[in-house]
């Protein structure tokens, strides 16, 4: 009832009386109460006036699972919601659910994590109240070696999101950091189940700084935050709602076409490393070569110093900016 009611007051600038809400969820007027009395409380700002009703005045930074659903414009991603105060991690969280059955499209969402990681097995730093920290499940009817490129297509969406939220201006380090002027703003962590021939299901999970101020030592020179760069206070459930938005629009467009060939364009546009000269990371050697772009399947192509263009897998190299982390 408190996702219903908190809808209803977003969905109108005038007062909802109490009444309209009675009429709508067939309930008392006492239990309307008892949830505004409840909202109040969480933090929002709610106006009541006699013989008019309820409206809603600002939206504080709450996350919870009935703040989430009232904000969610999708169809299937997002659709179920699994709120956390405090978890391991959401990637372990998803898995476990997937495990029970868990349908395409679920999300986990939490304040806090307390064994957060990146790539590479690193540490993602996961304090409570300052970020975000998500991971969706899904179910693709796709064979194995076409799902690696689902990591790009969510870097797409988490940056499209966040500029619709923001009057920022965002970039993805192949194949998917999102950046703001050279620093870095998300990780995005995928991890696949898979059988011979089919997948069980693979778990995008994603990590956003938005209302941090301070980074420990290891990450202060090349990390930032929405807060720092927009200069205010960003509401997470609202990013939540963009990015998984975008992100349901993005994936059926890769799912229609089986690889990326319909968002290459919008991904491209956005690649920090386009047309850039990069240091390439890999097990056996290091070297410079000259970022092209991505190919349909989202390796990154690259020319090295002898002219010489070749493919490479974010599974197997790191790629860094000749001076720097871009």
């Amino acid at each position: 009832m408190k996702t219903e009611i908190l809808k209803m007051l977003r969905e109108t600038e005038d007062y909802v009386s109490g009444q309209q809400i009675c009429g709508k969820l067939g309930v008392s007027r006492t239990a309307v109460w008892k949830v505004i009395r409840q909202l109040q409380e969480e933090g929002y700002q709610i106006e009541a006036v006699r013989n008019r009703g309820y409206r809603i005045l600002d939206g504080p930074d709450v996350m919870t699972r009935e703040e989430l659903e009232s904000l969610m414009g999708t169809r299937w991603a997002g659709s179920r919601i699994y709120y956390y105060p405090e978890t391991d991690s959401t990637n372990i969280r998803i898995r476990q659910l997937a495990d029970e059955g868990a349908p395409h499209g679920t999300l986990a969402v939490a304040d806090m994590q307390t064994a957060g990681r990146g790539r590479r097995g690193r540490t993602w730093e996961s304090p409570a109240g300052s970020s975000i920290y998500m991971s969706i499940l899904l179910r693709p009817d796709l064979m194995p070696s076409a799902a690696p490129p689902l990591t790009l297509v969510m870097a797409c969406s988490v940056a499209e999101g966040i500029m619709d939220c923001e009057d920022v201006k965002v970039q993805i380090k192949w194949p998917n950091d999102v950046i703001i002027n050279g620093r870095k703003l998300v990780g995005i962590l995928t991890e696949m189940s898979t059988q011979v021939d089919y997948i069980d299901h693979v778990i995008i999970g994603v990590g956003i700084n938005v209302n941090m101020t301070e980074f420990p030592d290891s990450i202060r020179e090349t990390a930032t935050s929405l807060r720092i760069e927009a200069g205010h206070k960003v509401r997470r459930a609202k990013l939540i709602a963009a990015v998984m938005k975008r992100f349901e629009a993005d994936y059926e467009m890769f799912m229609q076409t089986g690889d990326l060939s319909g968002l290459m364009e919008k991904y491209s546009s956005m690649l920090v490393n386009q047309d850039r000269d990069v240091r390439i990371l890999g097990v056996k050697e290091t070297y410079t070569a000259h970022a092209l772009g991505i190919d349909r399947n989202g390796e990154l192509i690259v020319r090295r110093e002898d002219g010489t263009e070749e493919k490479i897998s974010s599974g197997e190299v790191s790629v860094r900016g000749v001076y720097g982390y871009v």
